[in-house]
């Protein structure tokens, strides 16, 4: 195909003349076309109900394949300033993912009076197959133009619905847990509760002012028939009786809901019986549109200024998590702002000294690296570039960041940014914390009820 994009004015037309494009079909361009449009039938997005259709099988839609002529007519021939007047389309046979088609469209007639031109459209498939055919009437265009071809646009397909239905279906067939939702006191956190209770994934127990709790319940219309509520006089109450009961193994799990995150983690750690040989720490899950599986970042919650020490407990707890999320070995990437180590930059020491530990068997079940930066953590091609050999670089499950403010800014950039989905959990405690934000959204806080379930019942059936 040329660099340069040059028309066809009415008077070089010829009775006769052709042009051809070719596409074949992907995944990506159904997806794309049913973003763009809107037509989500599940004859193109549903294998089960495509395979138990007539057509047995996922098809294009038959616009998508439309719009391969309207992309002859306005790139190739006539070219740019066509303006399309008429199109009729008779469609003859399905067009599946990975089929070749080849566009053609030929010129059958010529209107001098108004600088018309009559177009034969015909779609073929790669067995010679006529898959479409039609006939276009278009007004040829009057300028003659050649330039620069303007290259498509890159589009990047993300469903959160979908992932968002395929994380809960990790806790299919998994026993509710025992939470305890400390002051559900705002929508977002009460709906959550109710939403997170509602898809049994936990058996919420809201532990707050029970009258600013049910007028919130009547403001909102949220129903909390079959919850139990357990009143206190205000948050910081709720966060000692919370922390208590989990201490008294009459609750598995925590949630955080519009307290203060110091409030509910000081009740916590003030209780013995819930202390474990780590730090606690919180760990991001993140779904990110242009990153092909989950980010594990950590820690971007608790941790001010974590020492070597305190980050190896951090990486503990994050491996273990991504190892009960499905990931047997997960590459973690120790970050810094550079990937070699620099005695004036802590951070890089402190790497080196953490991929040492994990050497010695001081940090057990994954694999470190670092220090790295994040672009080459998380891209094959930057750590190509920068000639670094790892098994981790460009193919990190967990970012390790060197302290709480760089961590945070990740997980604010990935989310706000990027648009990734994420939920969160704290670990080391005997018990896991769903520690959401006061800006999380009922779905997030649902994920990170999800993400309680899991660990609880990996400390139900691997008691310390």
């Amino acid at each position: 195909m040329s660099d340069y994009l040059e028309n066809f004015l009415y008077e070089e037309v010829q009775v006769g003349q052709s042009a051809r494009l070719v596409r074949t079909l992907s995944l990506q361009d159904i997806q794309a076309f049913a973003a763009v449009s809107g037509d989500t039938n599940p004859a193109h997005l549903d294998p089960a109900y495509a395979n138990s259709s007539a057509f047995h099988g996922v098809m294009a839609h038959g616009m998508w394949e439309a719009a391969l002529i309207s992309g002859v007519l306005g790139t190739v021939f006539p070219g740019a300033g066509t303006v399309y007047l008429d199109q009729n389309l008779h469609f003859k046979l399905p067009v599946r993912i990975g089929d070749t088609l080849s566009v053609t469209v030929r010129c059958i007639a010529k209107h001098d009076a108004h600088k018309q031109l009559d177009l034969e459209c015909v779609l073929s498939n790669q067995n010679g197959e006529q898959v479409l055919t039609g006939m276009a009437r278009v007004l040829a265009p009057t300028k003659k133009l050649k330039t620069l071809r303007t290259h498509e646009p890159r589009i990047s397909l993300f469903d959160p619905e979908q992932r968002f239905a395929n994380l809960l279906a990790l806790g299919a067939g998994l026993e509710p847990v025992l939470c305890g939702v400390v002051h559900p006191c705002d929508k977002e956190s009460l709906q959550g509760a109710v939403d997170a209770h509602r898809a049994g994934l936990i058996q919420a127990v809201l532990i707050a002012p029970e009258k600013k709790l049910r007028a919130l319940a009547v403001a909102e219309n949220i129903d909390l028939q079959g919850l139990q509520i357990i009143d206190v006089a205000h948050s910081h109450a709720a966060a000692d009786l919370a922390a208590q009961m989990a201490a008294d193994h009459k609750l598995q799990a925590l949630m955080k809901g519009s307290l203060h995150t110091d409030e509910l983690i000081h009740a916590v750690v003030m209780q013995p019986d819930l202390r474990t040989g780590r730090r606690m720490s919180h760990v991001f899950r993140f779904e990110v549109p242009m990153y092909p599986k989950p980010l594990y970042i950590t820690d971007a919650a608790l941790n001010i200024a974590p020492t070597l020490q305190e980050k190896a407990d951090i990486i503990q707890n994050a491996i273990l998590f991504a190892q009960i999320m499905g990931v047997a070995q997960p590459k973690v990437a120790i970050l810094a702002a550079v990937e070699t180590v620099n005695p004036n930059m802590p951070s890089t020491v402190d790497a080196a000294a953490l991929c040492k530990m994990a050497d010695r068997g001081q940090i057990k079940g994954g694999l470190l690296d670092g220090p790295l930066a994040f672009d080459n953590a998380i891209s094959p091609h930057a750590a190509l570039i920068k000639h670094i050999e790892s098994e981790v670089a460009g193919y990190a499950d967990i970012l390790m960041a060197p302290d709480l403010e760089s961590g945070n800014m990740i997980a604010k950039q990935l989310e706000y940014l990027a648009g990734a989905t994420a939920c969160g959990v704290v670990l080391g405690a005997r018990v896991p914390i769903a520690l959401t934000s006061r800006a999380d959204s009922a779905s997030t806080r649902s994920a990170s009820a999800l993400l309680a379930l899991l660990i609880a019942n990996h400390y139900r059936n691997h008691p310390a």
